[in-house]
C-alpha cells in the first residue's frame, strides 16, 4: 500500500466503531480506498467480521435502552455541540471528503453543509416529536398519542455524498432516541468515520452510533439482524430494490431512495443565461455523480436555438484534481468512467450527435484518475441508452419537442421521478407543470431542487421504495412509532356490571 507523505487521517487500515472504541477489524477481506484523482490506495477497508458485526448490533441494542430514556433536552444539546464541531473542522472533513471521492473542496463544503443543516434541524426535536391530545373524548376520558424510539436502526450510505448522506441518517434516528449502525460506501468510509469521531466528542454515548465496514455481506447482515427495526439507504437501483425486498421480508421499515433521470425542461420565455448555465452546472458539477443532476434537458419550440450556446459553454468546463482550482473531478472508478463512455457511444452509433466530447480527455499530471471530460449529447431520442440509463457522469443529454405538454408527457413516462426543473417566466407555464408533473422534487428557475430540511427528500415510483421520506418531519417519522393511550380517571366509576359490546367513545355516560 501507497504512503501518504501528508496523510489526513490518522489510520492506513479504517477500523470499525463498537462500543465507542474504534478498533482494527480481524477481517480477511479488505477493500482499496482509492483516491480517484491520482489512482493511489489511500487506505484499507475492511469487510467487518460476522463476529464484529455482531457485536455492533448487541452493543447498539444494549446502549439505546438508557438513551431513549435520556430526556429529549440532553439529546438536543448533544446535536447543539456536534453541528459546532463539525462547523470548527468543516475544512479538515471537506479534505477528507476530496481525497477519497474526488470532488472539488468546494463542492465537498457544500456536501457537508447540506449535512450539517441537517443536524440543525434535529435540534428542533423538542417539537418534531410532540403527539397529539384530545381531552374529554367521552366522559373523564382523554386520548393522547406521543412517539417513541423504534430501537436500533441502520444506515447504508452511497460514495456520492460521504458527508451529506450519513448526516440525513443517523442524527436524526439518535436525536429521536434511537441507536444506529451505520455502513459507510467501502469506497469513501474515511469522511464518514471523522464524523462519527466527532460524534463522539460531542457527547453521544457509546454504542449509539456504532460503524460497521463492507460490501455484501455487511448488507446482508443488516437486512437479517433481528435487532435492527429500520433500514434508510441511498443508492442505485439494484442495491436499493434488493435491500427493501429482504428488509421487509424480515419485518423492518426501509427506505430506500433509488436512481434517477431528472429532466430540466427550458421554455422559450426562459431567461436564457440563467436557464443555460443551470443546466452545466447541475449535469456537470460532481462530475454528475449527483442523484438530483439535471442529465436530461428538454428544450421545448424556439429554446432549442440555445443549443449551440449550451455547448459552447460545457466546452470551457475542464476535469481535474479536486483540491486545485478545477471544474469538476474525476469520477470514483474507472469501471464507472468506462460505463458513462460506453452510453454515449452506444448512443451515438444509433444517430446522437456528441456536440461536446469529454471521452478522450486526460490530466497530464495525473494520467492515472478516474477522467472524463464534459459532454453535451444532442440529437437524443427516449430509446437511446444514454436516455434510458442513468449515465451518473459529466454529460448532458439534449431533446426537444414541441410543446409543454409533450415535455411533461415525457417525463411521466420515464420510470423514474426523483427531481425535474423547469426554467421559464411565464407563472401559467410554471404552475401547470408543477401541478402535472409526476417528480418528488420540482425546481422551477432552479437546477437543483433538494429541500431544505424543514421539509423532506421525496421521489417518486422507481426513484423510490418505502413511503416515508428523509429527513424533516418525515424523517422523525421513519425512526419512531406511535403509542396511542385512552384513559379514564372517572371520578366515580359506577357498577353497572360487566358488557359485552363495543364502548361508544364521544357518548357521555
Amino acid at each position: 500500500m501507497m504512503r501518504r507523505t501528508a496523510p489526513i487521517f490518522s489510520v492506513a487500515t479504517v477500523k470499525n466503531l463498537i462500543d465507542g472504541k474504534f478498533t482494527e477489524s480481524k477481517a480477511t477481506k479488505f477493500y482499496d480506498v482509492i483516491n480517484p484523482a491520482t489512482g493511489s490506495v489511500i487506505a484499507k477497508c475492511p469487510q467487518s467480521t460476522p463476529e464484529e458485526m455482531r457485536a455492533a448490533v448487541e452493543n447498539s441494542a444494549a446502549a439505546q435502552v438508557a438513551w431513549r430514556n435520556t430526556s429529549v433536552g440532553n439529546r438536543v444539546r448533544v446535536m447543539l455541540k456536534y453541528q459546532q464541531l463539525i462547523r470548527e473542522n468543516s475544512k479538515q472533513i471537506a479534505e477528507i471528503l476530496t481525497e477519497e471521492q474526488g470532488k472539488t473542496l468546494g463542492d465537498a463544503e457544500g456536501d457537508l453543509f447540506r449535512g450539517l443543516e441537517v443536524v440543525e434541524h434535529t435540534c428542533s426535536m423538542g417539537t418534531l416529536i410532540m403527539g397529539e391530545t384530545v381531552e374529554n373524548v367521552s366522559a373523564h376520558m382523554d386520548t393522547y398519542s406521543y412517539r417513541q424510539p423504534l430501537g436500533v436502526t441502520a444506515g447504508i450510505c452511497p460514495f456520492n455524498f460521504p458527508a451529506m448522506i450519513p448526516l440525513w441518517m443517523f442524527p436524526v434516528a439518535i436525536t429521536a432516541g434511537n441507536a444506529m449502525l451505520l455502513k459507510p460506501s467501502e469506497k469513501v468510509p474515511l469522511t464518514s468515520m471523522k464524523l462519527a469521531e466527532l460524534a463522539l466528542q460531542a457527547g453521544v454515548p457509546a454504542g449509539i452510533v456504532n460503524v460497521i465496514h463492507g460490501g455484501h455481506d455487511a448488507v446482508n447482515f443488516i437486512c437479517d439482524a433481528p435487532e435492527i427495526r429500520a433500514i434508510s439507504f441511498v443508492g442505485g437501483n439494484a442495491a436499493g430494490e434488493y435491500i427493501h425486498a429482504r428488509g421487509t421480508k424480515n419485518g423492518k421499515r426501509v427506505q430506500a431512495n433509488l436512481g434517477a433521470k431528472n429532466h430540466g425542461v427550458i421554455m422559450p420565455d426562459a431567461d436564457k443565461d440563467h436557464a443555460l448555465n443551470s443546466l452545466i452546472g447541475s449535469s456537470i458539477g460532481a462530475c454528475g455523480q449527483r442523484c438530483m443532476a439535471l442529465s436530461t434537458a428538454v428544450f421545448v419550440g424556439d429554446a432549442k436555438k440555445w443549443i449551440p450556446e449550451l455547448a459552447e459553454r460545457a466546452s470551457k468546463l475542464r476535469p481535474g484534481p479536486g483540491n486545485k482550482n478545477s471544474d469538476f473531478g474525476p469520477m470514483i472508478t474507472k469501471e464507472a468512467r468506462d460505463r458513462a463512455i460506453r452510453l454515449i457511444t452506444e448512443s451515438e452509433k444509433l444517430g446522437a450527435k456528441v456536440l461536446v466530447d469529454g471521452r478522450n480527455v486526460t490530466v497530464p499530471e495525473h494520467p492515472n484518475g478516474n477522467w472524463i471530460g464534459a459532454s453535451v449529447v444532442t440529437d437524443v431520442t427516449t430509446e437511446m441508452p444514454c436516455y434510458k440509463e442513468e449515465i451518473f457522469g459529466p454529460a448532458l443529454v439534449v431533446l426537444t419537442v414541441d410543446t409543454l405538454d409533450d415535455a411533461i408527457n415525457m417525463i411521466n413516462k420515464n420510470p423514474y421521478g426523483n427531481g425535474t426543473s423547469i426554467f421559464t417566466s411565464s407563472g401559467i407555464a410554471a404552475r401547470k407543470f408543477q401541478h402535472d408533473v409526476d417528480a418528488g422534487q420540482v425546481g422551477i428557475n432552479v437546477p437543483i431542487p433538494v429541500p431544505l430540511p424543514y421539509f423532506s427528500f421525496t421521489g417518486s415510483r422507481a426513484s423510490i421504495r418505502g413511503d416515508i421520506n428523509f429527513y424533516g418531519k418525515q424523517g422523525v417519522q421513519f425512526y419512531t412509532q406511535v403509542k396511542t393511550i385512552s384513559s379514564n380517571w372517572n371520578p366515580k366509576f359506577k357498577n353497572t356490571g360487566a358488557t359485552v359490546n363495543m364502548p361508544i367513545l364521544g357518548k357521555d355516560q
